[in-house]
Parts: structure tokens; C-alpha cells; sequence
């Protein structure tokens, strides 16, 4: 019985009993998709629709990651990988790895720290965070959290002298750099939100109600939490900020369908720093991008949330590197999950990737903890994979270690 219980003892060791109930969460969250499922278990219905949904039928979304799959990689062997260095450069400043967080719109629905959380994850990941012009933090509230590199992302809007307020306010508040989404003249049609009865703000039925009764923990939250806005642009003469709806009505009337290229000139006037064009979608307009003189483009099709049937942004990385060159830095928005996502992009010739709703996910299962896990998750996947392949530097990703398989998606 002694040597039984010996025996036993040498090959069972039993697991740390957690209390804390994130970290268990996030102890079983393998990836993106398990952060996913953890976030779809704990918030309302709508809410969780929101940031996982996409325009029409989703098939841009889904061909978004599916486009990474079809890629595979070429890895070599016996290149002494025993230091691996996965600093980058992006704008001419430094990343921990290659990955910007992407601006996202009402981000404290899905909790309550919403934008602050995310850019002190940020922050300490030394990776930038884009605040959204729909943020629901400010512009200074996000400066006043974070040291980190910041950058701001802009609607041309009917109203310039709001867009130049922002602006200016950016600039005062030290981001680095103006994120222009340059693919919404009019907002995409997403269904699941209409299936759902959901708008911003969100409007209280029986279906609200019964859906916060069924997700306690975040409607405790919400509800302890101070009301929910638009932070960036409240204090409009147009508008109530004590009514919401009528600031979301004024916030909708303001997207500008006479859009053109004519406007990132005006930008150009008005702010000093670097230009990112968030939206190109084909090699032409990354070309006239080019000779607009912005300093980067983001080939991003908004996550699907636009135009369904739009090109997957990974698909686009090589033919616009080879037409454009040097002459401005391609960041590939959409669809990554993985660390070895964001190393396939870099391969092909992106500088860098942005990611959404991969920290909205982590987010909505673990809060700002979940936000450092992720980023942790993308971090070290992206140290394995150039391990595994063979690289041990950002410049030894180069075309000739990844080969497109198939190019048929969903």
C-alpha cells in the first residue's frame, strides 16, 4: 500500500484551488475563440451581438479569418532559435510585436471601464491603442490613464469644426498619430442588430429585461456605473448630452456620403502628425493613398461590418506591398486570432495588424484582465510561431516562408 500511494505521488499533482473566478475564467481560455465563448455566456444577447455580428449574410467576417487559415507556412529548420525578438516598428516608434488595437465604438457597454481598461492593457503591453471617435471615453480620460502610444480614429463628418475640435483636443493630449475610417459614406446593414431590436443606446423592452435578468453580473455593473455616452462629442450646441438618443441621432446625421480624397487633404492642414487611411480595399486606392502622401493605410474591410462581399484584408497584403512599395506602411486589419496570424500577415508584407474584437471578447469574459491576456495569448503566439519557423527577428518574416494554399472560403 506504501509503495502504491508512493507511486501515485510521484506522477499526480493536483491543481491550485482558484477563488478568484476571472482568473479561472481566464485559466481555461485557451484562445480567442474560448475567450469568445466565455464572453457570449456572460453578456446579454444584444450586447454580445453587437461586437460579434457583421453586415448582411457575414460572409466578409467569416472569409476574414478563414483567409488566415488558407495560408500556410514554409517553416525551416536547424536556425538556432534560442533568442527570438519580436520588436517592431510602426511610424517610426516601437512595438512590443507587431499589433495595434483597433478603435472600437461603445466599448463600455461591454464593460464598465470600457476604453480605459483596454488602453492601460495597452500600455503595458507596449502596443498603441486607437480610441474611437464613438468611444465612450474621452479623449483626455483615456491621455490621463495611459503613457502609452495612443492614436485616434476620425469620421469625416458633416460637422469639420467638430472633427478640427477633436483634433486639436488629440493633439493637445499627446496621440501620436489620426486613424481616418475612410469606408462608412453611410453605415452597413447589420441584421443581427436589427433581429434583436438593437440600437445605441440600447432602448428597454421585455426582451431587455428579461435578457439583464438572465446576465446578473454585468447588469449589476451597467446599472452602478455612470450613464453611458458618446464622451467625444458631447457638449454640442445640436445636442442634449442628458438624452442620449437624441445625441446618437445627432452622431448618425453626421456621416458624410460626399466623402473624396479632396478631404484627407484638409486633414493634411490641420494635423501635423502621422496619417493612417483606415478601409482601403483595393490596390488602386492604396496606390492613390500612396501618392496622397499618408504615412500608413490599414487594408480593413471593418470587420465585415460595411460591405458584405468585400475583399478579406489578408488577401490584399501582397498585391498592395508590391504595388505600393516603401511608400507607405500597410497595416492588415481583420480576422486575427492567433499569433501565428499575425506573423503570416508581417510575411506577406504588412508592417503590422490591428485586432478589435479579440480584445472586445477578452473584455467581456474577463474584464481588464482579460484584455492583458490576450495580449499576452497574441504575444507569445507570435514568439512560437517565428520560433517554429524558423525566424528570429520581424525582418527574417519575409514572402518566401508562407505559400497561399487555397484561396476558396466560406
Amino acid at each position: 500500500m506504501t509503495s502504491i500511494v508512493r507511486t501515485l505521488r510521484s506522477v499526480l499533482r493536483f491543481r491550485r484551488f482558484g477563488i478568484d473566478p476571472t482568473e479561472v475564467r481566464l485559466s481555461r481560455a485557451a484562445n480567442v475563440s474560448d475567450l469568445r465563448r466565455i464572453a457570449r455566456r456572460r453578456l446579454p444577447r444584444g450586447v454580445f451581438d453587437y461586437i460579434d455580428g457583421a453586415a448582411e449574410d457575414e460572409l466578409t467576417a467569416a472569409r476574414n479569418a478563414a483567409a488566415f487559415r488558407n495560408v500556410e507556412f514554409r517553416p525551416r529548420v536547424l536556425r538556432n532559435v534560442d533568442k527570438i525578438d519580436t520588436s517592431a516598428s510602426l511610424l517610426g516608434q516601437p512595438l512590443a510585436f507587431p499589433l495595434v488595437l483597433a478603435p472600437t465604438g461603445f466599448t463600455r457597454m461591454v464593460e464598465p471601464q470600457g476604453e480605459l481598461a483596454v488602453a492601460r492593457a495597452a500600455d503595458r503591453a507596449g502596443l498603441p491603442y486607437t480610441l474611437s471617435t464613438m468611444g465612450t471615453r474621452s479623449i483626455e480620460e483615456v491621455a490621463a490613464v495611459s503613457g502609452g502610444r495612443k492614436w485616434f480614429q476620425v469620421y469625416v463628418w458633416r460637422d469639420r469644426g467638430l472633427v478640427k475640435e477633436m483634433l486639436e483636443r488629440a493633439a493637445a493630449a499627446a496621440y501620436e498619430a489620426i486613424v481616418i475610417t475612410v469606408d462608412v459614406p453611410v453605415l452597413g446593414s447589420r441584421e443581427r442588430d436589427v433581429r434583436r431590436g438593437f440600437t445605441l443606446p440600447p432602448k428597454m423592452g421585455l426582451d431587455t429585461i428579461i435578457d439583464g435578468a438572465l446576465h446578473l453580473g454585468w447588469t449589476w455593473s451597467f446599472v452602478r456605473s455612470e450613464p453611458i455616452a458618446f464622451s467625444n462629442v458631447v457638449n454640442r450646441s445640436e445636442t442634449d448630452e442628458s438624452d442620449p438618443v437624441s445625441l446618437a441621432d445627432y452622431v448618425n446625421s453626421q456621416f458624410d456620403a460626399a466623402l473624396s480624397w479632396d478631404d484627407i487633404a484638409w486633414f493634411r492642414s490641420i494635423w501635423d502628425g502621422p496619417i493612417v487611411l483606415k478601409g482601403i480595399q483595393t490596390v488602386e486606392d492604396a496606390r492613390l493613398a500612396a501618392d496622397a502622401g499618408v504615412e500608413a493605410i490599414a487594408l480593413s474591410n471593418h470587420g465585415g461590418r460595411q460591405l458584405d462581399g468585400a475583399p478579406p484584408a489578408l488577401e490584399l497584403v501582397g498585391p498592395v506591398a508590391e504595388a505600393v512599395g516603401g511608400r507607405v506602411e500597410i497595416i492588415c486589419d481583420g480576422g486575427i486570432q492567433r499569433g501565428s496570424d499575425i506573423v503570416k500577415a508581417v510575411s506577406l508584407g504588412a508592417r503590422a495588424c490591428m485586432a478589435g474584437r479579440a480584445y472586445l471578447y477578452a473584455l467581456g469574459a474577463g474584464g481588464e484582465r482579460g484584455v492583458d491576456h490576450v495580449l499576452r495569448q497574441l504575444h507569445e503566439g507570435v514568439r512560437r510561431t517565428m520560433a517554429l519557423t524558423g525566424a528570429t527577428s520581424i525582418d527574417n518574416l519575409t514572402p518566401d516562408i508562407v505559400h497561399w494554399r487555397d484561396r476558396t472560403g466560406p
